[in-house]
């Protein structure tokens, strides 16, 4: 019996000790306070239960014993009645000292292993990393234009260009996109001719079977459709140009919306007094605000990687910022770092002044939005109703030019069609946040 009671004491010792060391490896690689002195709580309410069971396997090596007990007969209650002395009572205390102490350890060290256990179990997030890899596209524009694009740039060329595609967030090099526009260009250039020869042989009709031969000579035609050729790759160029610039735009219009609401909670996230650079890793970690997002994490890789103090790193990135308005707050936090003013106070006045401008703005936005369905109520409601009529009365007198039925339909249709789409176009980008 008492062998085996030994050997059980060994056992549990066993565990204990695998269980203290997992709990020490945990315990160098935590990060957070809280978690550590759980983890040491219970590594030394591990350590209490390791000594008890080093104390049983004591007392049950004490208890083994190669020769033969004594053959103990006599019976010890009636020597005690025999005397006429009863046992003397013991207090539970005594025989059980400091039980509410040692049942209090108990409970709290179960508790803690419970939370730790609960801590163990917690999905591990697995952050895959994102191989991005140009298109073969670009690869083919790089290879053929790579040289040409590199020597305009030197030569001082394209330098806004060069700011719009930094600030847009645009993952490209200046290189690689005007590499990407050329070829884009000569691609434009063969299907304009490609699109040239068609009309010269060819006309698109409204009614079945849609493509009709053309009718005249080829010298004329051409006359009427050589345009194409040169507006087509126009159009392109002035596209992946101006691109760049209207996405810069585009996106300071989505950080102007979320930069009064961001401020308002950094300037109370900073009466906490929290060192200035976990002020944006909170706002990150929050994910409210998905394009201020991204312009804060520009100010950790220029500390974290770049080795920068935060006033730099607040510069820098103000430079290269699509937001007027953010890279003022960037600069203004870099000076009251510096002269050690007062950041919840620069927050508060900045977020004041920020909402003042959103307020004005939303204003604006309703009052364009008021002319526009003015616009929309004259245009595209009453005009094709009266172009409706002048086109029936000008079929009923055959005065002017005198379309059939279906045709004044169809113009009506497609006319009505393409402005409400423009107008569409317009309101989307008349909209908060996309102005």
């Amino acid at each position: 019996m008492a062998s085996e009671k030994l050997r059980g004491s060994f056992e549990r010792q066993k565990k204990i000790a695998e269980e203290m060391t997992e709990l020490s490896e945990e315990l160098k690689n935590s990060a957070d306070k809280g978690e550590r002195e759980m983890i040491s709580s219970q590594i030394k309410s591990l350590k209490k239960s390791l000594s008890k069971s080093g104390e049983r396997v004591v007392e049950a090596a004490e208890g083994i014993s190669v020769s033969k007990p004594l053959d103990t007969s006599w019976n010890m209650t009636q020597t005690f009645s025999d005397s006429k002395m009863q046992p003397a009572r013991i207090p539970a205390e005594t025989l059980f000292p400091n039980t509410a102490e040692k049942l209090k350890e108990t409970l709290l060290g179960n508790l803690e292993e419970l939370t730790l256990n609960r801590m163990k179990k917690k999905d591990v997030k697995v952050i895959k990393r994102k191989d991005k890899r140009p298109s073969l596209y670009v690869k083919i524009a790089s290879s053929l234009f790579y040289n040409q694009s590199t020597s305009i740039i030197k030569k001082g060329r394209f330098y806004r260009l060069g700011r719009d595609l930094i600030r847009a967030n645009m993952e490209f090099v200046p290189a690689n996109y005007i590499s990407l526009v050329f070829l884009t260009t000569i691609v434009s250039f063969f299907a304009a001719i490609l699109v040239t020869v068609f009309f010269l042989f060819f006309n698109i009709v409204v009614s079945p079977p849609f493509v009709v031969p053309a009718e005249g000579g080829l010298g004329p035609r051409f006359l009427k459709l050589f345009w194409i050729l040169f507006v087509v790759p126009a159009g392109v160029i002035l596209l992946g140009y101006f691109y760049p610039s209207m996405e810069k735009k585009f996106l300071e219009s989505k950080i102007n919306q979320e930069l009064p609401f961001a401020t308002i909670h950094m300037s109370s996230i900073s009466n906490s007094m929290v060192e200035p650079s976990k002020i944006f890793s909170i706002i990150i970690s929050t994910g409210e605000y998905p394009y201020l997002e991204k312009e804060f994490t520009k100010i950790f890789n220029e500390v974290n990687i770049y080795g920068y103090d935060l006033v730099t790193a607040l510069r820098d990135t103000a430079f290269n910022c699509p937001s007027r308005k953010l890279a003022e707050l960037y600069n203004g936090l870099a000076t009251t770092i510096t002269s050690g003013g007062n950041l919840p106070e620069f927050f508060d006045k900045r977020a004041q002044s920020l909402l003042f401008d959103h307020r004005i703005q939303m204003e604006k936005n309703s009052k364009a939005a008021e002319t526009f369905m003015d616009i929309y109520i004259s245009v595209v409601i009453a005009a094709p109703m009266i172009l409706m009529l002048l086109l029936v009365m000008m079929k009923l007198s055959g005065f002017g030019v005198s379309l059939s039925t279906r045709m004044i339909t169809l113009v009506m249709t497609l006319g009505v069609s393409a402005l409400n789409v423009l107008f569409l176009f317009f309101l989307q980008l008349k909209q908060p946040g996309n102005a």
